[in-house]
């Protein structure tokens, strides 16, 4: 199954779910620095495809699939040339979300979580030398990165910041209760948010850079939930040191509209269009198997049509959206008007909820096989990473958000546009 879209076209040669169900279409990426992308990629999805049962399992840090990331230098894909990176785009990224997904949801999630903090950098750090040097150290030594955005009085509102940097001479600090800093543990660096300094208002904030020597984290929660258990999403106590240029120099709310919020829900689309895409395979080898011997489909057939269509359309959203994001990526006037910001916000939306029914579809055309945790058509884990799409970034407070968007937004007049 290829998309003929420019974005979500990668398709792995390795298997990424079934021993018998290998894909061997042509992948779109060119040839980098580093080797062939494809190649690169089909090497983690293996890695990610051997231990993602455990790593659910056990609900611990997936560390053989990124450390098979940092060997094929993919945690750089972002980092400009110059740098030591490949000088790859935001679709590049979306497409291995994608083709990670499909083998290990927690994966896929961290290594979409690491890009959205190195899109940042690259983006509104560009006249940093300690930045730029950042990137460079991140290339060479293919640093995690991680990010600290919420804090246990905010309420999940990424928007306002109880925390504040400090500065005193040349060093400056910062304490924040994190409820949620997801594989901190395992990170090389956190890019947090605070206020810009302690007389500052909530929502003027800034986006620190600390790196592993630059902190101390003091655990505050565990991370024991229904699926997307190997992202280690525990709460902390972050305590932070360093000098005053680690702070980004643009302003978060900049950041914000024109980097973390679109960047993030394209690569969790991919993420989710990835799983889902891991159940449709599963369905699919399911009828197959029950078919062999016979002509007779069984009775969960017609789920795997809608399955196979719903996917089909989700695919098609999240092209449309990254198409639409990259046409507008250097045009600050267009990526913060609230019709860019409002479809961003609703492809979040939509993708979640697509995803969930996309695999709740592939569930009953397995039926029982499908819903035993065991066995090799069971869409247990599936179904219970998909269901994180909505919850952990909460659908209802980003539609309650963008409530009056409707009447302030144009009713489109052509489909084309």
């Amino acid at each position: 199954m290829v998309c003929d879209c420019p974005v979500l076209r990668f398709q792995t040669n390795a298997c990424v779910v079934m021993a018998n169900v290998v894909t061997t279409e042509a992948p779109a990426f060119a040839v980098s620095s580093h080797g062939d992308m494809k190649t690169r990629v089909d090497f983690v999805v293996g890695v990610a495809t051997r231990h993602a049962e455990e790593v659910d399992r056990l609900a611990r840090f997936p560390l053989e699939a990124i450390e098979a990331a940092r060997k094929e230098k993919l945690l750089s894909v972002l980092v400009p040339a110059a740098l030591g990176g490949d000088g790859g785009s935001v679709s590049d990224v979306v497409d291995i979300c994608y083709a990670i997904g499909r083998a290990c949801a927690a994966t896929a999630m961290i290594f979409a979580m690491h890009q959205i903090m190195v899109a940042i950098i690259v983006r509104h750090a560009a006249a940093s030398r300690w930045h730029e040097d950042m990137l460079r150290r991140l290339a060479r030594e293919q640093l995690l990165l991680a990010s600290s955005t919420t804090e246990g009085t905010g309420g999940g509102d990424l928007r306002a910041s109880s925390c504040a940097v400090e500065v005193v001479g040349d060093r400056m600090c910062l304490e924040k209760k994190a409820t949620v800093i997801s594989y901190g543990a395992e990170a090389d660096a956190i890019l947090t948010t605070a206020r810009r300094s302690p007389q500052s208002a909530p929502s003027d904030q800034v986006l620190v850079a600390l790196l592993r020597e630059d902190y101390q984290l003091g655990r505050l929660s565990d991370w024991d939930a229904l699926g997307m258990r190997g992202t280690c999403s525990a709460g902390f106590l972050l305590k932070g040191w360093g000098r005053p240029e680690q702070v980004l120099p643009a302003a978060y709310q900049e950041i914000h509209t024109r980097s973390m919020l679109p960047i993030a829900h394209l690569t969790w689309s991919g993420v989710w269009s990835g799983v889902a895409a891991g159940a449709v395979e599963r369905a699919r080898a399911f009828m197959r198997n029950a078919r062999r011997g016979g002509s007779t489909l069984p009775p969960g057939a017609a789920h795997l049509t809608r399955a196979y269509a719903s996917l089909q359309t989700l695919r098609a959203l999240v092209a449309s959206g990254l198409s639409r994001y990259e046409a507008v990526a250097q045009k600050p006037d267009e990526i913060d008007s609230l019709a860019f910001q409002t479809t961003m916000n609703i492809l979040k939306v939509n993708a979640s909820e697509i995803a969930l029914a996309t695999v709740m579809s592939t569930l009953q055309a397995c039926g029982l096989a499908g819903y035993r945790n065991d066995g090799e058509f069971s869409i247990s884990r599936s179904l219970r990473d998909i269901l994180s799409a909505s919850i952990m970034i909460n659908n209802d407070r980003i539609l309650a958000n963008a409530a009056g968007a409707p009447l302030l937004v144009d009713v489109p007049v052509a489909l084309s546009n």
